[in-house]
Parts: C-alpha cells; sequence; structure tokens
C-alpha cells in the first residue's frame, strides 16, 4: 500500500514538472485568442525564449538576466504577430506558422555561429538555472508515512517557476473574470464593434492580450532551457506548444478546464517515461517510439472527438476594420 502510495506521488510530482510549460503556453494562448487572435505562434515563442535563455545563462552566468532575455524576445516575437494580425489585419494562423518556422530556423544558425556545437548552447552550471526549492519542514516531514511523503516528494521539490505556473492559471482566472480589463477581453473576442462603440481601442487591447502572451511564453521556454533541462538542443519544445494549444481548446478557453488538459498530457508523458524498457508479457518490450507518440495521439484523439463541442470566440480570427 505504501509502495503504491509513494509510486503514485512520484508520478505526481513527473507529471507536474513535464505540465508545467504547458500550463504556461495554454495560459498565454488563452489571452491571445480571448481578444481575438489565433495564436498557432505559441511552439516559436516557447522555442525562441528557451534559446536565448540557455545562451543568455552560458555567458552570463545570471538565471535572471536569461530568464529576462527569454521573457523580451518571446514578447518581440508576440509584438510582431500582433503587428501582421492587429495593425496590418494579416492571416492569423499564416502569421504564427512563419514565427515557428523562422525560430526553428534561426535558432539553429544562431546556435552554430555563436557556439559552434551543431544548434546547441553550452551546458548551463546549478548557478545559472531555477534550482529545486525546499519547502519548510519538508526534510523534517520527509519520515512522516503518506502526509510527509507527499508534502516532501509532492509539493516540496520543484523550482519556481513550476510554483509560477500554477499561480498563473489562479492569476488568468482572475484576470480574465473578476477585473475591467478581462471583462472588456472578452468582448473584444466576441464583438469588437461594440467594444469600439463604447470608446475603448480595440487595437491596444489585443496588443496588450499578445504581449501578456509573450509574457507567458518566455517563462514557458525559460523553464525548458534552464529549469528542466541545463542548455538548449535543437528544437526542443518538441510540439509542446501545439499541445497546450490543444489543451486550450479542450478546456474551452478556459483556464481551469485548460489547466486540467495539461496535466492529463503531463501525466501521460509522465508514464510514457516510466514505460520505457517495460516488458510487457506476450508483446515484448515496450517499443520507445510508440511511448514518444502517446501524447501526440492523444491530442489527435481529443480534438477529433471534443473539438466540435468546444465553441471560440465569435470574433477569433476575424480581421477588425475600424467602421469610419
Amino acid at each position: 500500500m505504501e509502495d503504491a502510495f509513494v509510486f503514485a506521488v512520484l508520478t505526481a510530482n513527473a507529471t507536474v514538472r513535464v505540465a508545467t510549460p504547458l500550463i504556461l503556453c495554454a495560459m498565454a494562448g488563452l489571452f491571445s485568442e480571448r481578444s481575438g487572435i489565433i495564436d498557432i505562434g505559441l511552439e516559436g515563442k516557447m522555442l525562441g525564449a528557451a534559446f536565448i535563455a540557455a545562451s543568455v545563462a552560458a555567458v552570463t552566468g545570471s538565471v535572471w538576466l536569461a530568464l529576462a532575455a527569454g521573457v523580451a524576445l518571446a514578447v518581440c516575437l508576440a509584438l510582431l504577430h500582433g503587428f501582421a494580425c492587429i495593425t496590418h489585419n494579416g492571416n492569423h494562423v499564416v502569421s504564427g506558422v512563419a514565427i515557428n518556422i523562422l525560430v526553428s530556423g534561426l535558432t539553429v544558425v544562431l546556435g552554430i555561429a555563436w557556439f559552434q556545437r551543431g544548434g546547441q548552447t553550452p551546458g548551463v552550471g546549478p548557478e545559472a538555472r531555477f534550482m529545486p526549492l525546499e519547502l519548510p519542514l519538508a526534510s523534517a516531514l520527509a519520515d512522516v508515512p503518506l502526509l510527509g511523503t507527499l508534502y516532501s516528494g509532492f509539493l516540496s521539490g520543484h523550482n519556481l517557476l513550476v510554483y509560477t505556473a500554477f499561480f498563473a492559471v489562479f492569476a488568468t482566472w482572475w484576470v480574465i473574470y473578476r477585473t475591467r480589463f478581462g471583462l472588456r477581453l472578452r468582448a473584444v473576442g466576441e464583438n469588437p464593434h461594440a467594444v469600439d462603440t463604447a470608446g475603448i481601442s480595440v487595437a491596444w487591447l489585443r496588443y496588450r492580450a499578445v504581449m501578456i502572451c509573450g509574457l507567458l511564453t518566455g517563462i514557458a521556454g525559460t523553464y525548458l532551457a534552464i529549469a528542466q533541462n541545463a542548455g538548449f538542443v535543437r528544437d526542443m519544445s518538441a510540439g509542446q506548444g501545439y499541445i497546450a494549444l490543444a489543451a486550450m481548446i479542450f478546456g474551452k478557453w478556459r483556464p481551469v478546464p485548460a489547466l486540467g488538459a495539461c496535466l492529463m498530457f503531463g501525466l501521460l508523458d509522465a508514464v510514457a517515461i516510466r514505460l520505457q524498457g517495460v516488458v510487457v508479457p506476450g508483446l515484448g518490450e515496450v517499443p520507445v517510439q510508440l511511448i514518444q507518440a502517446l501524447p501526440y495521439i492523444l491530442t489527435v484523439v481529443l480534438l477529433a472527438g471534443f473539438i466540435g463541442k468546444a465553441v471560440a470566440p465569435k470574433a477569433i480570427g476575424v480581421p477588425y476594420v475600424k467602421e469610419a
């Protein structure tokens, strides 16, 4: 019984760590799409932030400068997306895909030019990474059955950005549903003409939404590079931006359901990691390729089964032209 509980706690611990970038990106996409701006570019912004954060951390040794650089780059990419979609009424999907392709290639080119490591950055030491934090009394309670295992093995031992991700869910819920800005944001995603008639700038609301999106994807990318890992490798985001987008849609553009979807993807990924090398009687060893494909298979299954039931904001993806 106790061994099963310990296994469950360890799996939950791994789930939270794996789901953190998904949660941050899902909340980022929620802000953008609630304002009416489709954001396929979550993947590119996260990947770019991961690269620049790892680069700055490797060169300066400062974790905070790395975080600032990651966030700054992601916000700049978000503003680029906003410039194309808001100012010039460009196609949102094309702009987002262009950012993804641009960043995917540019990170490799710059990585080779700067570090001559085939697109990777140098390894980052503990002083330039977000390391696990121990909550008060975690060591003292570690030997207490059940409660101590839960506190020291699950609640404690995560880095700052993991706790930030869960705080971001609460903050997103509060901003979207309990503030004037959130009310206007939801309104501009449903009926921008009504917002404009009320004397509120549609463009400025949407620009603020995409900047918040950039902030959160910047934190997600920084987490990938210098919290979950110790440096940047080529295409290290590995489609997590797309999975976060799927989780947000599955959660019907609401923070808490989107969190649940991210945790579900994280759980599958955590279980898949533990299944590597496991031998199934009658089938043999579970193929690593199948295990790695499981999160993406789940994405397709969920979207195929639930996308029809998820109602997007009415004005999403629709260019807004101010009436004369």
